[in-house]
């Protein structure tokens, strides 16, 4: 069955192998496939690409893994691990040509030859390119071989069904767009760019990432495909300059495949010809840029200030002397080391000894730019550290078992290898406790570097953050004191189509805009926002009100006619006042009650209205104050009351007036009615009247505290509802009746002639009590909050003065003024 596969796949897939290999494809010109070869009793196939010269640094973890195994007395005893690595360049078809001699044994792709050297082959490690190794995972699927890569982040290979075979010692990329979405909101970047690879993966990753930025309310200003040739797509690269025009973004996502990094870099590298400002640069964990632009010789300074999510770097112990004991003689099976020596330190290592470029055998690093070769472990080194650590954990595991269950174990399948795979946990020998999750993945962790060119134009790449995430809950930490952004910020950069709404605004989408776009408005008064982009502003509860910022809701201001503020004391004094006034008149009225003009007009009546108009002047005083049931249901009762008994008392004197003046014709029948039966009978019978309406009142609906929320704005007005409106104009009306009947029989009354008529002074009382009582109806409809019960008071007050001042006052300046009027002898002229 393998033979077949193999024909099948040389005859489809590589009719050009030839011409590949002979391309510039993996930067260098190869007469043949790169293959690194050493026996052992079981083999761990490795497909790793080691151009540029950092990336050797990949390959020599991966050969210091096996020996540091071999040389483990605890872990697979008595078995030796062996390795053939091939070099698939980021190449499908190189790929394929590695596959096939790490499954056959051989340099060269020869189909069914040396079939039975898979029986050695116990896994394979790959990484780089995530098109080479979706293909090697089909391909090595077909056998069950495990395949782990140390690289790629294609979630698509988390999917067990199609891929069950498949590990990798990283997260997958679902896992990097949520890291890339929590970046942008730590720095509330809203608007952003993206600029992908043009490949299956670029498109895949498109969807994903505008899905993610779309649910956090973050807009993609633009999307660009970048072709991975950028001499040969000059329409599609002016359309990405023309995205990256727009000054309102200024972070950029770079995500791509690793084989397009030089394009992106070519493109960033021409921004200036295009008057594009600086952008922050977002690079996902494919690139990474010391390591892979290394080769290129192009400066850095595109990449200045950007953020890149990277691997975290591990130490792995002993590596760095591994590392300086690396020589073409201790790797006589690798046919580029001797290049990379020379690289390294400009010497060949098998030279003749007349050759001036001979190396010594102690060489140094002469090139400063390669000292990170020594000195930092790049983040592929230790992936791939790890993934062979892993393969030997499962095998150490797989034996163990069958030693003791007393299974054969000289006869090992690879694919017997994936049941311990799944539940493996092991620690490196750096401490660190691992294993794959579900989906075959391992790690939840990203670090986030900043990359810095210098003034000597080297990158140097600073540590300043990172992304954790495990279950459902996941955390960014960032130093932002550490950043450095590009030159053309001087402090944090914005990135966002419209400003950010503060609270107390609301947004408005613009039309025609995507939906970061928008406008700022006020909110409505009465209304608040408390956080920043609020969509909508909501009402506060009734009794609490928008500050003057509207960006909380505060407790209103209760408000009523007290006694505290000025009105209120004002009010008072007056009231006290005029009590006091009519009190002095009253004492006038008592110490000359004997005198014609106090005996006029039937003075127990005079007495009555005197006493009730004080009561009137003190009623007010159950107005001011903090209202409650008790005085809500009292102010309105004694007002009225208290009225009445003054309108009818009124009331009867001037009926008296007229009674007075008939009774005084010879014959008259009305002297009959002389006395004081009459006028007290008109006094109670007003009075029961009103008492009865106020009763009903009272019984029916009564008032009560009622607390305004609606009249003004921002406080509450505590004032008395007077229940029953019916019972309310009832009570009013009477008073009215009283007034107009008092007012008509004084009117008529008035020319009579009589020395001390009254009916003339009740007139003009009731004329301008009338009057007042008329403009309070319009000035208490109009009014509002504490100043509707100070008009009523202001009513009450004029009133009972008219009464007071139009009645008593003009008797009082005779008795006072003019006492030769106020006798007997006067009074009989």
């Amino acid at each position: 069955m393998y033979c077949i596969f193999v024909v099948l796949t040389v005859l489809l897939l590589l009719p050009n192998v030839a011409a590949r290999q002979s391309k510039v494809g993996c930067y260098f010109k190869l007469k043949k496939s790169f293959h690194y070869y050493k026996d052992g009793d079981l083999i761990i196939g490795g497909m790793i690409t080691r151009i540029p010269i950092l990336n050797y640094q990949s390959l020599l973890a991966f050969v210091f893994a096996i020996s540091e195994i071999n040389r483990n007395p605890h872990l697979l005893p008595n078995i030796t691990l062996g390795f053939h690595i091939a070099d698939p360049c980021s190449d499908e078809e190189r790929a394929v040509t590695g596959m096939i001699d790490i499954l056959a044994g051989r340099e060269s792709p020869v189909p069914n030859f040396h079939c039975g050297s898979l029986q050695k082959l116990v896994g394979v490690v790959d990484g780089i390119s995530s098109k080479v190794t979706l293909l090697l995972a089909k391909m090595f699927g077909m056998y069950k071989i495990p395949q782990i890569s140390y690289s790629t982040l294609d979630p698509i290979l988390s999917d067990k069904v199609q891929f069950p075979t498949f590990y990798r010692t990283v997260p997958n990329d679902n896992f990097q767009c949520m890291a890339i979405v929590e970046l942008l909101k730590h720095f509330s970047w809203t608007f952003v760019g993206l600029l992908l690879s043009e490949d299956d993966l670029g498109l895949m990753m498109s969807k994903k990432l505008i899905m993610e930025l779309e649910e956090q309310q973050i807009c993609v200003a633009f999307l660009q495909f970048i072709p991975i040739h950028y001499d040969t797509e000059k329409t599609k690269i002016h359309d990405v300059f023309r995205g990256l025009r727009s000054n309102t973004v200024n972070a950029v996502i770079l995500y791509g495949d690793r084989k397009y990094i030089l394009t992106f870099h070519l493109l960033l590298y021409n921004l200036d010809q295009y008057d594009i400002l600086q952008k922050v640069w977002i690079i996902s964990t494919q690139w990474d840029i010391s390591n892979d632009l290394e080769y290129f010789f192009l400066n850095f300074k595109p990449f200045n200030g950007s953020l890149a999510f990277t691997l975290p770097k591990r130490t792995m112990p002993g590596f760095k002397d591994f590392l300086h004991e690396v020589n073409p003689d201790s790797h006589p099976n690798d046919i580029l080391i001797e290049y990379i020596w020379f690289m390294l330190f400009e010497c060949k290592w098998h030279a003749k000894r007349d050759d001036p470029e001979i190396c010594m055998g102690k060489e140094t690093i002469q090139n400063p730019e390669y000292e990170v070769f020594y000195n930092d472990t790049s983040m592929y080194s230790n992936s791939i550290y790890t993934a062979v650590y892993a393969l030997a954990h499962a095998l150490h595991m797989m034996y163990s078992e069958k030693i003791k269950k007393n299974q054969h174990v000289g006869n090992i399948k690879a694919w017997e290898l994936n049941h311990f795979l799944k539940n493996l946990q092991f620690t490196t020998p750096n401490g660190e406790k691992l294993h794959f999750d579900e989906n075959g993945d391992m790690y939840s962790k990203l670090d986030i570097m900043n990359w810095i060119v210098n003034p000597n134009d080297t990158l140097e790449g600073i540590r300043v953050g990172s992304f954790k995430h495990q279950g459902s809950s996941s955390s960014l930490i960032i130093n932002e004191s550490l950043i450095r952004w590009p030159t053309a910020f001087n402090q944090t950069p914005g990135s966002y189509c419209s400003e950010t709404c503060t609270p107390g605004y609301r947004r408005a989408q613009r039309k025609g805009f995507p939906a970061c776009c928008y406008d700022c408005i006020s909110c409505p008064q009465g209304e608040i926002s408390n956080r920043t982009d609020a969509e909508i502003c909501f009402s506060c509860p009734d009794t609490e009100w928008a500050n003057e910022n509207q960006t909380k809701c505060t407790y209103k201001a209760i408000i009523y006619l007290s006694y505290g503020d000025a009105l209120g004391i004002s009010l008072t004094l007056l009231s006290g006042l005029f009590s006091l006034l009519t009190c002095s008149v009253m004492m006038i009225f008592i110490k000359h009650r004997n005198t014609p003009i106090v005996k006029a007009n039937n003075r127990d009546l005079s007495y009555i209205l005197l006493l009730s108009i004080k009561m009137c002047f003190l009623c007010i005083l159950l107005f001011i104050g903090h209202p409650d049931h008790v005085t809500c249901i009292l102010r309105q009762t004694v007002f009225a009351i208290t009225f009445t008994i003054c309108l009818s008392s009124i009331l009867a004197k001037t009926v008296t007036v007229i009674i007075a003046f008939n009774a005084t014709k010879p014959g008259s029948r009305i002297r009959n009615w002389m006395g004081s039966r009459v006028s007290i009978s008109i006094l109670v019978f007003c009075f029961l009247i009103q008492v009865t309406i106020c009763a009903g009142w009272l019984g029916i609906s009564p008032p009560f505290p009622y607390y305004n929320i609606e009249d003004e704005v921002g406080v509450i007005v505590v004032q008395c509802n007077e229940g029953s409106t019916f019972g309310f104009y009832s009570a009013l009306g009477f008073l009215g009746l009283l007034a107009l009947v008092s007012f008509i029989v004084a009117f008529f009354a008035r020319n009579l002639p009589d020395v001390f008529n009254e009916a003339k002074f009740i007139t003009f009382s009731m004329l301008v009590f009338c009057s007042v009582w008329i403009s309070f109806i319009p000035a208490y409809l109009s009014t509002k909050g504490k100043y509707v019960v100070a008009v009523e008071i202001f009513a009450i007050l004029a009133s009972s003065l008219a009464l007071l001042g139009c009645i008593f006052i003009p008797k009082c300046f005779i008795i006072l003024v003019q006492p030769e009027c106020n006798t007997v002898a006067f009074v009989k002229k």
